[in-house]
């Protein structure tokens, strides 16, 4: 149990510097002179720079070790949310600081899933990295709490200091972790060819950028087809449930079917991102009752998969499962940071319908590009 809460907090703590910071945005306005544009701007960087590390620090995290990776990574995620805190007195200084906390998420995926690889049985492993993907949402929902509970309260700069807290409480519990492998550093060499694992990261990529609407603009959807604020908030509450959910479901799923047959489970990863092009085809049409069933079915399909993948990558890459997600990271870091930017020029030079089409047609190439990638795998073990 307590190599999972290690895992969250972690894990967690790496993604509440871009999640803080959307937040808190309405509160930082005014010290740092920060408008929508910069804005958006420090969230593609975010991301952005973390794809272009992740490969890289896959291979860090394999030399240094699990536990060693992620007391890194949980230190890092701390001294940047304590530097946001307390030495960022304009825009530029908080950019500077998100690109920090770009790099060090890029270590932290990879470090988490090689620490789940390593400390959790075997036949758990499904619901491991349900549990372990499901901190991201967490993070979200850490952030909308840090707002009536801190930053309208103390101020915004207090938020960003308790989410340091939080990361170096991460990093005392992966210290105190039994279980963690002893391999000495040196690394190990990922069992998949890199045009396997290439494909199968431009796919999670595409499926990254499909989704990354749904949490910017579900919201202004509803409103925009007669929702009011409460009732579109609710919708977007649904929806990250409903993820949380899935990938909790799933976890426990493949936990019972064991190893499936050969990397069977990527071709489920397929069917759901088929299915959640179905939701976003429906939201296409911005009419109330096909815009909620086909939100929902987007939330929970579309985007309740990631869990799956990352097991599935990491039981292709029982050597070096640090290593191997680390490239196909990069796919979901780069898909974050662009999806964003892309559905936004659609929506605003055209219409949200446009904008949701064209999510549905990025989410079916992301499911042909899983097919195509298992077909590069061979077999291991």
């Amino acid at each position: 149990m307590r190599p999972l809460v290690a895992t969250v907090l972690v894990v967690t703590s790496g993604v509440l510097p871009v999640f803080l910071t959307g937040a808190v945005a309405v509160q930082m306005r005014s010290d740092l002179g920060l408008s929508e544009t910069l804005l958006g701007v420090a969230f593609a960087c975010f991301y952005l720079v973390s794809a272009c590390c992740s490969a890289v620090f896959g291979g860090v995290a394999e030399r240094l070790g699990a536990a060693n990776s992620m007391r890194l990574s949980a230190i890092g995620s701390a001294a940047v949310l304590i530097g946001i805190a307390v030495a960022a007195p304009s825009a530029g200084s908080l950019f500077a600081w998100l690109m920090a906390g770009g790099v060090v998420n890029a270590l932290t995926q990879p470090a988490s899933n090689l620490f789940i690889s390593r400390t959790i049985p075997v036949d758990r492993l499904g619901i491991g990295f349900a549990i372990k993907q499901s901190a991201v949402p967490g993070g979200v929902l850490l952030g909308g709490l840090a707002v009536p509970m801190v930053a309208l309260t103390v101020g915004w700069r207090w938020a960003f200091i308790c989410g340091g807290v939080l990361a170096l409480f991460g990093a005392i519990l992966t210290g105190s972790s039994a279980g963690v492998d002893g391999r000495q550093p040196g690394g190990a060499r990922r069992d998949q060819p890199n045009k396997a694992l290439f494909v199968l990261g431009a796919g999670i990529g595409f499926g990254a950028a499909a989704a990354a609407g749904l949490g910017s603009f579900l919201t202004s959807s509803a409103e925009q087809v007669g929702f009011g604020e409460g009732a579109a908030g609710w919708f977007a509450v649904g929806g990250s449930v409903g993820v949380i959910v899935t990938r909790l479901v799933l976890g426990s799923w493949s936990d019972r079917l064991g190893r499936f047959g050969r990397h069977e489970f990527f071709a489920v990863v397929a069917a759901m991102l088929g299915l959640g092009a179905a939701g976003w085809m429906l939201m296409a049409t911005m009419r109330p009752a096909p815009l909620v069933v086909g939100g929902l079915l987007a939330f929970s399909a579309g985007w309740g998969w990631p869990g799956l993948f990352n097991l599935s990558i990491a039981r292709a890459n029982p050597n070096a499962p640090a290593a191997a997600s680390g490239v196909t990271q990069s796919g979901t870091y780069a898909g974050a940071g662009l999806g964003p930017v892309a559905f936004g020029m659609l929506a605003d030079r055209f219409s949200y319908s446009a904008a949701w089409a064209f999510a549905a047609a990025v989410a079916t190439c992301a499911a042909l590009l899983m097919l195509a990638g298992r077909r590069l795998l061979v077999p291991v073990g």
